[in-house]
């Protein structure tokens, strides 16, 4: 069983959770919340993570601490799309051109150490392959390159942090969670988790092929929220997607917003249900506390004491809010400056996040969940759910 790191200075809670979305290049901003929390001493002891998420989550699960961040930049500098002029020196014009012709690089040449195009590709003719084959891009690159920064043995070693990954079975259209606390995890978990058709193929385990688990669910928050047992747990969740915006007007805008809804959090239908849950148990709690002890059998009684709902998780919520000019193809904007602007933003959110002081105390509060909600401006704001 993985067991929480020991670092001095982490806040009074039996756990912490990090939770990543899917999102393609704009996974940088992950790694910028990562390097804030790792850099206060709050290392989540369970990380549960999908497509670029999952990845980001393999590399820092997958190395001892004092390597972590070192192989989490490596990653990010191998799939950097070199700028053709330094985007800090530069108007709003100039890099959004720039951005342009990362994404349009990585469209049609792929992105090194990521992903490639498949020459005299028959499935891009419409023509029959073999399943394992069947996508527009060939991502034996991605393979490589985690197989040089994600150190296995110490990823399902028992005293390193928990992982969860999650892949829609393509047979069933199930979610099926991989974790590393029920079975070793591999390179193939963290590709299959990733595996978003029908740019890329999916990945065969144990005799079934898997797809992105972002096809099922690209948050996967309730897979924290139905853990048991319940314990009080401080949840980070990143947020890549904007389930709000304006009314799109042009086509690009259409595919920008079509993105966002398709793949923006879910987390509010999550905790809704959550809460109903917790609801029903305190009260089932109370009924079996007005039965006396001596009519009620051993099991009952046990039962009884796993019906506790005392505990609260509070999730704070950090949100990519870049503009990324209205652009559909912003997740495969693997621009160097564009990777590093997101990285920086993620860094800044999670440092006002840690301003909390109620969610770095932990008091007890027994309402459940507190969802701390890190607004992307100056402003910040607290809602109790």
């Amino acid at each position: 069983m993985n067991k929480p790191e020991h670092i001095s200075g982490r806040p009074n809670t039996q756990r912490i959770a990090l939770v990543l979305q899917g999102g393609g290049a704009l996974g940088a901003y992950q790694a910028g919340v990562y390097q804030a929390l790792h850099e206060h001493k709050l290392t989540p002891d369970w990380i549960v993570g999908t497509s670029i998420g999952a990845i980001n989550a393999a590399i820092i699960a997958g190395n001892e601490r004092s390597v972590r961040l070192a192989r989490l930049r490596e990653f990010w500098d191998i799939v950097a799309h070199p700028d053709r002029f330094d985007m800090r020196m530069v108007h709003d014009k100039a890099r959004q051109l720039n951005a342009w012709m990362a994404s349009l690089d990585a469209l049609l040449f792929g992105v090194p150490g990521f992903y490639s195009p498949r020459p005299f590709n028959p499935f891009a003719m419409g023509l029959p392959v073999e399943p394992d084959a069947a996508s527009f891009y060939d991502t034996s690159e991605l393979a490589e390159t985690l197989r040089g920064l994600v150190d296995l043995p110490y990823l399902n070693s028992p005293n390193g942090i928990r992982l969860t990954v999650s892949a829609t079975n393509v047979s069933t259209g199930e979610l099926v969670n991989f974790d590393n606390l029920h079975q070793p995890l591999g390179i193939e978990h963290i590709m299959a988790s990733g595996a978003l058709p029908p740019g890329f193929p999916p990945i065969r385990i144990d005799g079934e092929l898997y797809w992105d688990g972002g096809l099922y669910s690209n948050t996967p928050l309730e897979i924290v929220l139905d853990e048991e047992p319940v314990v009080d747990t401080l949840c980070f969740m990143v947020d890549l997607w904007s389930a709000t915006g304006p009314e799109p007007c042009t086509v690009q805008q259409v595919y920008t917003r079509q993105k966002d809804v398709a793949y923006a959090s879910r987390s509010k239908h999550h905790i809704k249900d959550y809460l109903r849950m917790h609801g029903l148990r305190c009260s089932l709690r109370a009924l079996h506390e007005k039965i006396p002890y001596e009519k009620k059998t051993a099991q009952e009684h046990k039962e009884a004491l796993e019906l506790g709902c005392d505990t609260t998780m509070h999730i704070v919520r950090l949100a990519y809010a870049g503009r990324d000019w209205q652009m559909a193809w912003k997740d495969i904007n693997f621009s160097k400056g564009s990777i590093e602007w997101r990285w920086e933003q993620g860094y800044n959110d999670a440092m006002r996040a840690r301003k909390h002081e109620d969610w770095l105390s932990f008091g007890p509060v027994k309402t459940g969940v507190v969802v701390h909600e890190i607004v992307p401006d100056a402003r910040e704001s607290i809602v109790k759910k």
